[in-house]
Protein backbone atom coordinates (compact mmCIF):
# COMPACT_ATOMS: atom_id res chain seq x y z
CA UNK A 1 0.00 0.00 0.00
CA UNK A 2 1.49 3.48 -0.70
CA UNK A 3 2.90 5.77 1.81
CA UNK A 4 0.46 8.20 2.88
CA UNK A 5 2.22 11.33 4.69
CA UNK A 6 2.30 11.05 8.52
CA UNK A 7 0.36 13.84 9.18
CA UNK A 8 -2.55 12.30 7.10
CA UNK A 9 -2.44 8.71 8.73
CA UNK A 10 -4.15 9.29 11.53
CA UNK A 11 -7.43 10.89 9.50
CA UNK A 12 -7.02 8.32 6.73
CA UNK A 13 -7.56 5.49 9.43
CA UNK A 14 -10.39 7.51 11.74
CA UNK A 15 -12.13 7.87 7.97
CA UNK A 16 -11.42 3.84 7.35
CA UNK A 17 -12.86 2.96 10.84
CA UNK A 18 -15.87 5.43 10.61
CA UNK A 19 -16.32 3.39 6.84
CA UNK A 20 -16.48 0.13 7.74
CA UNK A 21 -18.70 0.92 10.80
CA UNK A 22 -21.21 2.80 8.60
CA UNK A 23 -21.14 -0.40 5.99
CA UNK A 24 -22.21 -2.07 9.10
CA UNK A 25 -25.43 -0.24 8.97
CA UNK A 26 -26.95 -0.79 5.62
CA UNK A 27 -27.20 -4.57 5.52
CA UNK A 28 -29.63 -4.18 2.87
CA UNK A 29 -26.80 -3.44 -0.03
CA UNK A 30 -24.96 -5.34 -1.85
CA UNK A 31 -21.47 -4.95 -3.13
CA UNK A 32 -20.08 -5.57 -6.35
CA UNK A 33 -16.28 -5.18 -7.03
CA UNK A 34 -14.29 -4.98 -10.33
CA UNK A 35 -10.82 -5.07 -10.38
CA UNK A 36 -8.08 -5.91 -13.49
CA UNK A 37 -5.33 -4.12 -15.24
CA UNK A 38 -7.38 -2.02 -17.56
CA UNK A 39 -11.59 -1.52 -18.49
CA UNK A 40 -12.26 -0.93 -14.68
CA UNK A 41 -13.87 2.29 -15.07
CA UNK A 42 -15.82 2.09 -17.83
CA UNK A 43 -17.40 -1.11 -16.15
CA UNK A 44 -17.67 0.20 -13.09
CA UNK A 45 -19.64 2.70 -15.34
CA UNK A 46 -21.58 -0.31 -17.59
CA UNK A 47 -22.69 -2.12 -14.28
CA UNK A 48 -24.06 1.15 -12.93
CA UNK A 49 -25.87 1.86 -15.49
CA UNK A 50 -27.21 -1.45 -15.70
CA UNK A 51 -28.48 -1.59 -12.17
CA UNK A 52 -29.80 1.94 -11.81
CA UNK A 53 -32.53 1.25 -13.99
CA UNK A 54 -34.11 -1.38 -11.41
CA UNK A 55 -32.18 -0.12 -8.08
CA UNK A 56 -30.46 3.07 -6.47
CA UNK A 57 -27.05 2.49 -6.89
CA UNK A 58 -23.82 4.26 -5.31
CA UNK A 59 -20.39 3.90 -7.44
CA UNK A 60 -16.87 5.02 -6.80
CA UNK A 61 -15.87 7.74 -7.82
CA UNK A 62 -13.85 7.99 -11.26
CA UNK A 63 -10.02 8.83 -11.11
CA UNK A 64 -9.72 8.90 -7.56
CA UNK A 65 -6.86 6.27 -5.67
CA UNK A 66 -8.78 3.27 -4.35
CA UNK A 67 -7.36 3.58 -0.87
CA UNK A 68 -9.19 6.25 -0.32
CA UNK A 69 -12.16 6.18 -2.79
CA UNK A 70 -13.47 2.85 -0.64
CA UNK A 71 -14.06 4.69 2.84
CA UNK A 72 -15.58 8.02 0.85
CA UNK A 73 -17.75 5.89 -0.81
CA UNK A 74 -18.74 3.87 1.84
CA UNK A 75 -19.56 7.41 3.65
CA UNK A 76 -21.63 8.42 1.18
CA UNK A 77 -23.99 5.33 1.32
CA UNK A 78 -27.84 6.28 2.50
CA UNK A 79 -30.62 4.26 1.25
CA UNK A 80 -28.90 3.04 -1.73
CA UNK A 81 -29.77 -0.76 -2.92
CA UNK A 82 -26.34 -2.04 -4.51
CA UNK A 83 -22.57 -0.96 -4.26
CA UNK A 84 -20.65 -1.51 -7.20
CA UNK A 85 -16.90 -0.80 -6.68
CA UNK A 86 -13.44 -0.30 -8.21
CA UNK A 87 -10.46 -2.11 -6.68
CA UNK A 88 -7.29 -0.74 -8.13
CA UNK A 89 -4.03 -2.05 -6.83
CA UNK A 90 -0.50 -1.69 -7.87
CA UNK A 91 1.09 -2.82 -4.54
CA UNK A 92 1.48 -6.63 -3.24
CA UNK A 93 -0.49 -7.06 0.20
CA UNK A 94 -2.78 -3.62 -1.13
CA UNK A 95 -5.95 -6.02 -2.07
CA UNK A 96 -6.18 -7.68 1.53
CA UNK A 97 -6.20 -4.05 3.07
CA UNK A 98 -9.46 -2.92 0.59
CA UNK A 99 -10.85 -6.12 1.90
CA UNK A 100 -10.52 -6.06 5.30
CA UNK A 101 -12.91 -2.40 5.02
CA UNK A 102 -15.40 -3.94 1.99
CA UNK A 103 -15.77 -7.75 0.46
CA UNK A 104 -18.05 -8.04 -2.53
CA UNK A 105 -20.63 -10.61 -3.25
CA UNK A 106 -20.13 -10.45 -6.58
CA UNK A 107 -16.77 -10.01 -8.48
CA UNK A 108 -15.72 -8.83 -11.77
CA UNK A 109 -12.09 -9.60 -13.41
CA UNK A 110 -11.40 -6.95 -16.74
CA UNK A 111 -8.12 -8.21 -17.69
CA UNK A 112 -4.74 -8.86 -16.66
CA UNK A 113 -1.50 -7.04 -18.03
CA UNK A 114 1.96 -6.28 -16.95
CA UNK A 115 0.95 -2.99 -16.13
CA UNK A 116 2.30 -2.26 -12.43
CA UNK A 117 4.93 -5.61 -13.22
CA UNK A 118 8.54 -3.43 -11.36
CA UNK A 119 9.77 -5.13 -8.11
CA UNK A 120 8.75 -2.57 -6.46
CA UNK A 121 5.29 -2.91 -7.02
CA UNK A 122 3.58 -6.20 -8.22
CA UNK A 123 6.87 -7.90 -9.11
CA UNK A 124 5.71 -10.23 -12.03
CA UNK A 125 2.64 -10.88 -14.27
CA UNK A 126 2.02 -13.57 -11.63
CA UNK A 127 2.60 -11.10 -9.00
CA UNK A 128 -0.36 -9.00 -10.59
CA UNK A 129 -2.31 -12.70 -10.69
CA UNK A 130 -2.26 -13.62 -7.35
CA UNK A 131 -2.87 -9.62 -5.52
CA UNK A 132 -6.28 -9.83 -8.23
CA UNK A 133 -7.44 -13.26 -7.44
CA UNK A 134 -8.19 -12.17 -4.01
CA UNK A 135 -11.07 -10.19 -4.93
CA UNK A 136 -13.18 -13.02 -5.14
CA UNK A 137 -12.24 -15.17 -2.57
CA UNK A 138 -15.39 -15.07 -0.44
CA UNK A 139 -17.69 -14.14 -3.31
CA UNK A 140 -20.30 -16.00 -4.53
CA UNK A 141 -19.97 -14.94 -8.14
CA UNK A 142 -17.03 -14.25 -10.04
CA UNK A 143 -17.73 -12.77 -13.33
CA UNK A 144 -14.19 -13.46 -15.72
CA UNK A 145 -12.95 -11.94 -19.22
CA UNK A 146 -12.54 -15.14 -21.29
CA UNK A 147 -11.05 -13.17 -23.46
CA UNK A 148 -8.42 -12.66 -21.62
CA UNK A 149 -5.47 -16.04 -21.87
CA UNK A 150 -4.47 -14.54 -17.73
CA UNK A 151 -7.70 -14.16 -16.75
CA UNK A 152 -8.14 -17.93 -18.07
CA UNK A 153 -5.34 -18.72 -14.89
CA UNK A 154 -7.67 -17.61 -12.22
CA UNK A 155 -9.11 -20.62 -10.17
CA UNK A 156 -12.22 -19.10 -7.99
CA UNK A 157 -13.59 -21.68 -5.63
CA UNK A 158 -17.42 -20.31 -5.84
CA UNK A 159 -19.69 -20.23 -9.02
CA UNK A 160 -18.35 -18.45 -12.48
CA UNK A 161 -19.49 -16.51 -15.31
CA UNK A 162 -17.52 -16.16 -18.01
CA UNK A 163 -18.11 -13.34 -20.97
CA UNK A 164 -16.47 -13.20 -24.59
CA UNK A 165 -16.48 -11.27 -28.05
CA UNK A 166 -14.26 -14.10 -29.39
CA UNK A 167 -16.17 -17.05 -28.72
CA UNK A 168 -19.38 -18.81 -26.95
CA UNK A 169 -19.29 -18.06 -22.70
CA UNK A 170 -22.19 -17.93 -20.35
CA UNK A 171 -21.88 -14.10 -22.07
CA UNK A 172 -21.01 -13.64 -25.61
CA UNK A 173 -21.26 -11.32 -28.43
CA UNK A 174 -20.88 -11.26 -32.34
CA UNK A 175 -22.15 -8.98 -35.11
CA UNK A 176 -19.87 -6.26 -33.53
CA UNK A 177 -20.50 -2.94 -35.23
CA UNK A 178 -18.67 0.09 -34.40
CA UNK A 179 -19.10 3.79 -35.90
CA UNK A 180 -18.82 7.19 -34.18
CA UNK A 181 -22.68 7.45 -32.95
CA UNK A 182 -21.27 4.18 -30.45
CA UNK A 183 -21.04 0.58 -30.58
CA UNK A 184 -23.83 -2.22 -31.60
CA UNK A 185 -23.48 -5.80 -30.82
CA UNK A 186 -25.65 -8.85 -30.35
CA UNK A 187 -25.69 -10.70 -27.08
CA UNK A 188 -26.25 -14.09 -26.07
CA UNK A 189 -26.17 -15.92 -22.49
CA UNK A 190 -26.04 -19.63 -22.03
CA UNK A 191 -26.70 -21.79 -18.75
CA UNK A 192 -27.00 -24.43 -17.32
CA UNK A 193 -29.27 -22.96 -15.22
CA UNK A 194 -32.90 -22.12 -16.59
CA UNK A 195 -33.93 -20.08 -13.78
CA UNK A 196 -31.25 -18.46 -13.64
CA UNK A 197 -31.15 -16.40 -16.70
CA UNK A 198 -34.52 -17.25 -17.75
CA UNK A 199 -35.65 -17.47 -21.83
CA UNK A 200 -33.51 -15.34 -24.01
CA UNK A 201 -33.66 -15.34 -27.54
CA UNK A 202 -30.70 -13.25 -29.32
CA UNK A 203 -31.12 -9.56 -28.67
CA UNK A 204 -29.34 -6.06 -30.44
CA UNK A 205 -27.64 -3.83 -28.38
CA UNK A 206 -26.17 -0.51 -28.24
CA UNK A 207 -23.76 1.88 -26.39
CA UNK A 208 -22.65 5.04 -26.92
CA UNK A 209 -19.07 3.75 -26.26
CA UNK A 210 -17.25 3.62 -28.79
CA UNK A 211 -14.79 0.57 -30.20
CA UNK A 212 -15.57 -3.41 -29.95
CA UNK A 213 -13.80 -3.86 -26.46
CA UNK A 214 -16.17 -1.97 -24.66
CA UNK A 215 -18.58 -4.43 -25.41
CA UNK A 216 -16.54 -6.91 -22.94
CA UNK A 217 -17.25 -4.13 -19.92
CA UNK A 218 -21.42 -4.26 -21.52
CA UNK A 219 -21.25 -7.99 -20.83
CA UNK A 220 -20.20 -7.94 -17.72
CA UNK A 221 -22.75 -5.67 -16.46
CA UNK A 222 -25.18 -7.44 -18.33
CA UNK A 223 -24.03 -10.55 -16.15
CA UNK A 224 -24.56 -8.46 -13.10
CA UNK A 225 -27.92 -7.29 -13.80
CA UNK A 226 -29.16 -10.91 -14.52
CA UNK A 227 -27.80 -12.08 -11.33
CA UNK A 228 -29.51 -9.13 -9.47
CA UNK A 229 -32.88 -9.62 -11.31
CA UNK A 230 -32.86 -7.14 -13.86
CA UNK A 231 -34.79 -7.54 -16.85
CA UNK A 232 -33.62 -7.89 -20.02
CA UNK A 233 -35.18 -4.69 -21.55
CA UNK A 234 -33.70 -2.52 -18.56
CA UNK A 235 -30.30 -4.14 -19.89
CA UNK A 236 -30.86 -2.92 -22.88
CA UNK A 237 -31.55 0.88 -21.70
CA UNK A 238 -28.97 1.23 -19.49
CA UNK A 239 -26.17 0.29 -21.92
CA UNK A 240 -27.37 2.80 -24.20
CA UNK A 241 -27.29 5.32 -21.86
CA UNK A 242 -23.61 5.06 -21.48
CA UNK A 243 -21.45 7.25 -23.33
CA UNK A 244 -17.52 8.23 -23.27
CA UNK A 245 -15.77 9.79 -20.83
CA UNK A 246 -13.63 12.45 -21.75
CA UNK A 247 -9.68 11.30 -22.76
CA UNK A 248 -11.10 7.55 -22.48
CA UNK A 249 -11.81 7.18 -26.05
CA UNK A 250 -14.00 10.41 -26.44
CA UNK A 251 -14.73 11.73 -29.79
CA UNK A 252 -13.41 15.58 -30.62
CA UNK A 253 -13.39 17.86 -33.09
CA UNK A 254 -9.49 18.58 -33.96
CA UNK A 255 -8.07 20.89 -36.14
CA UNK A 256 -8.51 21.44 -39.98
CA UNK A 257 -11.92 19.34 -39.48
CA UNK A 258 -10.32 16.31 -38.10
CA UNK A 259 -11.76 14.21 -35.73
CA UNK A 260 -9.62 13.05 -32.83
CA UNK A 261 -10.18 9.99 -30.56
CA UNK A 262 -8.84 11.26 -27.27
CA UNK A 263 -7.65 8.50 -24.94
CA UNK A 264 -5.00 10.19 -23.50
CA UNK A 265 -5.88 9.60 -19.76
CA UNK A 266 -4.12 6.01 -19.57
CA UNK A 267 -2.36 3.91 -21.38
CA UNK A 268 -1.23 -0.01 -21.38
CA UNK A 269 -0.95 -2.80 -23.68
CA UNK A 270 -4.51 -3.60 -23.68
CA UNK A 271 -6.47 -0.79 -24.03
CA UNK A 272 -3.68 0.86 -26.56
CA UNK A 273 -4.17 -2.17 -28.66
CA UNK A 274 -7.78 -1.85 -28.39
CA UNK A 275 -7.55 1.83 -29.22
CA UNK A 276 -5.63 0.75 -31.86
CA UNK A 277 -8.28 -1.12 -33.39
CA UNK A 278 -10.97 1.15 -33.03
CA UNK A 279 -9.21 3.46 -35.21
CA UNK A 280 -8.96 0.60 -37.49
CA UNK A 281 -12.80 0.02 -37.21
CA UNK A 282 -14.13 3.44 -37.84
CA UNK A 283 -15.40 3.82 -41.12
CA UNK A 284 -13.25 7.40 -42.85
CA UNK A 285 -13.02 7.98 -47.05
CA UNK A 286 -9.54 9.47 -45.30
CA UNK A 287 -6.29 8.44 -43.35
CA UNK A 288 -5.83 7.22 -40.39
CA UNK A 289 -3.27 8.57 -38.16
CA UNK A 290 -1.92 7.22 -34.34
CA UNK A 291 -0.52 9.90 -32.04
CA UNK A 292 1.31 7.71 -29.28
CA UNK A 293 2.76 8.64 -26.01
CA UNK A 294 4.87 6.26 -23.80
CA UNK A 295 2.69 3.40 -21.68
CA UNK A 296 4.37 3.62 -17.67
CA UNK A 297 4.53 1.03 -14.89
CA UNK A 298 5.29 -1.87 -17.34
CA UNK A 299 8.92 -2.93 -15.44
CA UNK A 300 11.01 -5.43 -17.45
CA UNK A 301 8.22 -5.92 -19.83
CA UNK A 302 8.36 -2.09 -21.40
CA UNK A 303 10.41 -2.81 -24.78
CA UNK A 304 8.61 -5.99 -25.47
CA UNK A 305 5.53 -4.43 -25.11
CA UNK A 306 6.29 -1.23 -27.04
CA UNK A 307 7.32 -3.32 -29.77
CA UNK A 308 3.81 -5.62 -29.77
CA UNK A 309 1.64 -2.23 -30.44
CA UNK A 310 4.82 -1.45 -32.90
CA UNK A 311 4.02 -4.31 -34.55
CA UNK A 312 -0.07 -3.86 -34.57
CA UNK A 313 -0.02 -0.52 -36.19
CA UNK A 314 1.46 -2.52 -39.34
CA UNK A 315 -1.12 -5.43 -39.20
CA UNK A 316 -4.46 -2.35 -38.80
CA UNK A 317 -5.55 0.14 -40.89
CA UNK A 318 -3.41 2.89 -39.96
CA UNK A 319 -1.89 5.08 -42.58
CA UNK A 320 0.46 6.89 -40.16
CA UNK A 321 2.51 6.77 -36.61
CA UNK A 322 4.00 9.29 -34.59
CA UNK A 323 5.75 8.01 -31.73
CA UNK A 324 6.31 10.53 -28.51
CA UNK A 325 9.48 9.46 -26.65
CA UNK A 326 12.38 6.76 -25.83
CA UNK A 327 9.97 3.92 -25.86
CA UNK A 328 8.00 4.23 -28.60
CA UNK A 329 11.14 4.90 -31.26
CA UNK A 330 10.64 0.92 -30.58
CA UNK A 331 6.87 0.89 -31.80
CA UNK A 332 7.90 3.27 -34.68
CA UNK A 333 10.60 1.01 -35.56
CA UNK A 334 8.93 -2.07 -34.77
CA UNK A 335 5.96 -1.19 -37.38
CA UNK A 336 8.74 -1.34 -40.24
CA UNK A 337 6.28 1.26 -42.15
CA UNK A 338 7.89 3.78 -44.40
CA UNK A 339 9.97 6.34 -42.72
CA UNK A 340 7.45 9.21 -44.69
CA UNK A 341 4.12 7.29 -42.51
CA UNK A 342 5.99 6.80 -39.24
CA UNK A 343 7.85 8.99 -37.44
CA UNK A 344 9.75 8.87 -33.54
CA UNK A 345 9.64 12.25 -32.12
CA UNK A 346 11.12 13.39 -28.86
CA UNK A 347 8.43 15.54 -27.56
CA UNK A 348 4.99 16.67 -27.73
CA UNK A 349 6.00 19.81 -29.88
CA UNK A 350 7.44 17.48 -32.11
CA UNK A 351 4.86 15.44 -33.01
CA UNK A 352 2.79 18.26 -32.49
CA UNK A 353 5.22 19.42 -36.21
CA UNK A 354 5.14 16.61 -37.91
CA UNK A 355 0.73 16.35 -37.69
CA UNK A 356 0.90 19.94 -39.30
CA UNK A 357 2.33 18.70 -42.68
CA UNK A 358 0.05 15.93 -42.64
CA UNK A 359 -3.02 16.05 -41.04
CA UNK A 360 -6.10 17.19 -43.41
CA UNK A 361 -10.06 17.64 -43.27
CA UNK A 362 -11.53 14.50 -42.67
CA UNK A 363 -8.46 12.34 -40.82
CA UNK A 364 -8.71 10.37 -37.81
CA UNK A 365 -6.14 10.82 -35.23
CA UNK A 366 -6.17 8.39 -32.49
CA UNK A 367 -4.14 9.87 -29.28
CA UNK A 368 -2.75 8.06 -26.39
CA UNK A 369 -0.64 7.69 -23.82
CA UNK A 370 -0.11 7.11 -20.07
CA UNK A 371 -1.58 9.65 -17.48
CA UNK A 372 1.47 11.40 -16.63
CA UNK A 373 3.15 11.44 -20.34
CA UNK A 374 0.44 14.16 -21.00
CA UNK A 375 -0.11 13.53 -24.51
CA UNK A 376 -3.34 16.16 -24.39
CA UNK A 377 -0.88 18.48 -24.89
CA UNK A 378 -0.26 17.41 -28.69
CA UNK A 379 -3.86 18.75 -29.30
CA UNK A 380 -3.29 21.78 -27.28
CA UNK A 381 -0.59 22.73 -29.56
CA UNK A 382 -2.34 22.81 -32.58
CA UNK A 383 -5.24 24.31 -31.29
CA UNK A 384 -2.40 27.51 -30.47
CA UNK A 385 -2.40 27.46 -27.09
CA UNK A 386 0.73 27.68 -25.06
CA UNK A 387 2.39 24.68 -24.36
CA UNK A 388 5.78 25.49 -22.47
CA UNK A 389 6.25 22.22 -20.96
CA UNK A 390 8.27 19.84 -23.59
CA UNK A 391 8.51 16.61 -20.99
CA UNK A 392 8.13 13.28 -21.98
CA UNK A 393 7.15 12.30 -18.42
CA UNK A 394 5.58 15.14 -16.12
CA UNK A 395 4.74 14.44 -12.43
CA UNK A 396 1.35 16.65 -12.26
CA UNK A 397 -1.38 14.41 -12.37
CA UNK A 398 -3.57 17.58 -13.11
CA UNK A 399 -4.78 17.78 -16.76
CA UNK A 400 -2.81 20.18 -18.76
CA UNK A 401 -5.39 23.01 -18.90
CA UNK A 402 -5.37 23.42 -15.63
CA UNK A 403 -1.51 23.39 -15.42
CA UNK A 404 -0.27 26.73 -13.81
CA UNK A 405 3.14 25.71 -15.68
CA UNK A 406 1.71 26.20 -19.08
Amino acid sequence: MPQTAWWKQPYHQTRRLAAHWWLQRHPQVTVIGVTGSYGKTNTVRAIQTVLAEKFKVLPTEINLDTNYNLPITLLRLRNHQKLVLEYGVDHAGEMATHLQLVTPSVAVVTGINPTHAEPELLGSLQGIIKEKSQLFARAGLTILNKDDPDVQQMKPAGKVWWYSTQGQADFWADQIRVNLQGTSFRLHCRSTSEEAFGHHPRRNFHTGLVGRHFVQACLAAAAVGVHEGVGWPQIKAGLAKLTPLRGRLSLEPGPRGSTWLNDALRANPASTLAGLQTLADLPTKNKRLAVLGEMGELGDQAEKEHRRVGRAVARLKIDYLIGVGPLQKLAVAASQMPKDKAFAVSNVQEAAAALKKILRQGDLVYLKGSLLRHMERVLLILQGQPVGCPKVVCDHYDQCPTCAEL
